[in-house]
């Protein structure tokens, strides 16, 4: 006799029942269900029921999709060096030192940024930031916090590999106390001197396409535009020009500056940044650890969304089961 099994007829037996049909089609009855005519069958009855003639199945069970998947190898790569995280924080504004190896602990943070300070001559046993941050362990990435002119840059770095043998660095001259916006002119001027100089430059400055295209061609290692104003927590506020600095560049390209939450390292590496460098949003957190640990989550998520590939913005729906299979 002839029956419809989804859609299509098949010739069966006389005295077949639905435990037996499925078997021939090669199906666990426990893994599918069986509509018999419009009415849903109990899977308890399916060795009792004896297929009519002219009977309609539906047989069903749930899909997906997908290849097995592993964690993609995805490193940071700056000067040939390679770092697991992409996420660098700063060492200032804790309360104290036990809060800022805690935070850098748990935010998972390689590279750490630290400024180059008088020592306190008065107190030659006062600790220091080394005391409690290894080194050996993260790398530290001498910067040039609170200068405004090149000279002043220069030479403050020339003290920091002095003091530590360090020639990778991070250089940033500002160019007012109220907003710390980068001064591109004398940064360009002590890029410049410091690469003639063997150190390997990251570099903070604009969110201008043209001028990361300079810094990057004068043989800085890293460019680091700024988000938005340094200790602002504004977010992204240019990601189309962030959009244009990302594909232009042939080294890497960090945000540095006006991050204030897990949203926005988010975004930023959403569009192909790779890496955030954060500070205030961290240690001026109500809990620095525990948006240490909501900025590593982001940074790492956001990389992974933007090595997936998000899809495209669209006006209209689009279904998101297969249509293929439909039994109605």
């Amino acid at each position: 006799m002839e029956i419809q099994v989804n859609g299509e007829a098949r010739q069966i037996a006389l005295d077949t029942t639905i435990s037996a049909l499925l078997e021939q089609l090669g199906f666990r009855p426990e893994r599918v269900a069986v509509e018999r005519n419009l009415e849903v069958v109990k899977r308890e009855l399916y060795a009792s029921i004896q297929l009519q003639e002219g009977d309609r199945l539906e047989v069903v069970h749930f899909i997906g999709g997908g290849e097995p998947w592993t964690p993609p190898n995805d490193p940071l790569v700056v000067a040939g060096r390679t770092f697991k995280s992409r996420l660098l924080v700063g060492t200032g504004k804790y309360k104290d030192f036990e809060e800022t190896v805690k935070a850098i602990e748990i935010s998972g943070a390689e590279i750490v940024t630290v400024a180059v300070r008088r020592v306190n001559i008065s107190d030659p046993n006062a600790p220091m930031l080394t005391d409690y941050l290894d080194p050996k362990k993260y790398l530290y990435l001498p910067n040039t916090a609170g200068c405004y002119t090149a000279e002043d840059a220069v030479r403050t770095l020339r003290l920091a590999r002095e003091a530590g043998g360090w020639n990778l660095v991070k250089l940033e001259v500002l160019s007012d106390e109220r907003y710390l916006l980068p001064n591109n002119p004398e940064t360009l001027k002590a890029a410049e001197i410091l690469i003639k100089e063997g150190f390997e430059v990251m570099v903070y400055t604009t969110d201008d396409a043209h001028m990361c295209k300079l810094l990057e061609e004068m043989g800085c290692v890293a460019v680091m535009p700024l988000a938005a104003p340094i200790g602002s927590g504004l977010g992204v506020r240019n990601p189309f020009t962030l959009k244009i600095i990302i594909e232009r560049a042939k080294v890497p390209i960090l945000v540095d500056a006006g991050v204030g939450t897990a949203s926005d390292a988010a975004i930023a590496m959403e569009l192909g940044c790779d890496g955030v460098l954060m500070n205030t949003a961290i240690a001026g957190a109500g809990n620095p650890l525990l948006m240490a640990s909501a900025m590593r989550k982001a940074v790492e998520a956001g990389r992974e969304a933007f090595l997936a590939g998000r899809i495209a913005k669209k006006l209209y729906a689009t279904a998101s089961s297969p249509l293929d299979g439909t039994f109605f």
